[in-house]
């Protein structure tokens, strides 16, 4: 291997690895609010993806009336919640029409949108209009009920969400794969490195969204709040926080990152119904980097990650994804190691 061909593969691992650290990112969140195991997040990757390929061909994407479908079981479940509170009947049908206000804009826009093919960052922003909104509903269908079960119980929630997505994933894309075109096409070349505006946007947005998370926690009260459950659900509640509220605008953020993620990595690998679950399983090893606590450490892993993954396609592609998941073995027993066992906090 000369210079070149290392250059090369650093500049994909580092790519790969930003969208790695976006995932980790997101996993660390949902994990540090929630204590979910959010093994799902890749779903809403390929959701991302698939959803403006079936724009790209002027068909409605059955993402749209699984948004549909949730929004109106959650606000039945709602309603039904607060009639049994004993709520003004008038008040209760007040907050449920306000509920599906958005969810329904949402599928008027795309039925309308989709025939037009519109330009292709119209519909980017139409489809994480579409899968974003899903990951608070997710939250309060799956794992609302269940804020303070274990962590077990609610890995077990994750992986039963997971077959769930990944079925209906197949209902609504089929088993063919779909690559979306790039964003840029443009291409530059430096020595024998050859950069496309592909990877100088993977690599643009994810710093950019990293440092809007940064100030999203640090400056605004919602993402103080946010800190403030993950470092304590009990006495964020005592402080008058809503840690449901801080469930679901996590799982809200999880699904941004995820489908924006989809978006920027669509051009670049061709992605089937199920291709979100080793993207997401890479994030988690990221995340595992970080202890699932810690944001920097989880960006670094998904670095060190990238790079693994790109050097081993190099000498041996056909063990590359067992070379990458074999690295979370001596991470998982360092840290064991180091913190030793400690019971689960009821």
């Amino acid at each position: 291997m000369d210079f070149s061909i290392a250059a090369i593969l650093t500049l994909d691992g580092a790519t790969n690895g930003a969208v790695y650290a976006l995932l980790g990112l997101a996993i660390v969140l949902v994990f540090a609010v929630t204590r979910v195991i959010f093994i799902p997040q890749g779903e809403f990757v390929a959701f991302g993806a698939l959803t403006l390929a079936l724009l790209q061909l002027g068909k409605v994407p059955g993402t749209v009336w699984l948004l549909l479908a949730l929004a109106l079981l959650a606000t039945a479940l709602d309603a039904r919640a607060a009639l049994a509170r004993g709520l003004p009947r008038a008040q209760v049908l007040r907050a449920a029409a306000r509920a599906l206000v958005v969810p329904a804009l949402v599928v008027a826009l795309t039925w309308w949108a989709a025939p037009l093919k519109l330009p292709l960052l119209l519909q980017s922003l139409l489809t994480l209009a579409i899968v974003t909104p899903l990951g608070p509903l997710v939250y309060r269908l799956a794992y609302q009920k269940l804020a303070d079960a274990t962590v077990l119980v609610l890995l077990i929630v994750s992986v039963g969400v997971h077959f769930v997505l990944t079925g209906l994933g197949l209902v609504f894309f089929g088993a063919e794969g779909f690559r979306n075109p790039s964003f840029w096409g443009a291409r530059f070349s430096a020595g024998a490195i050859s950069v496309s505006g592909q990877t100088l946007i993977i690599l643009m947005v994810c710093v950019a969204l990293m440092v809007a998370l940064y100030l999203f926690f640090e400056r605004t009260l919602r993402g103080k709040a946010l800190r403030a459950t993950a470092v304590h659900r009990l006495g964020a509640r005592l402080m008058g926080i809503s840690t449901t509220g801080a469930g679901r605008l996590s799982f809200g953020l999880a699904a941004f990152i995820g489908a924006l993620s989809g978006l920027l990595i669509g051009p670049t690998t061709t992605l089937f119904y199920d291709s979100g679950f080793l993207i997401g399983l890479k994030g988690f090893v990221a995340a595992i980097f970080g202890g699932l606590a810690s944001y920097p450490g989880a960006a670094l892993g998904a670095l060190f990650v990238g790079l693994i993954e790109s050097f081993s396609s190099f000498y041996a592609s056909a063990f590359k994804e067992v070379i990458v998941f074999t690295l979370i073995l001596p991470v998982l027993l360092w840290r064991s190691f180091q913190h030793g066992h400690q019971d689960e906090e009821e």
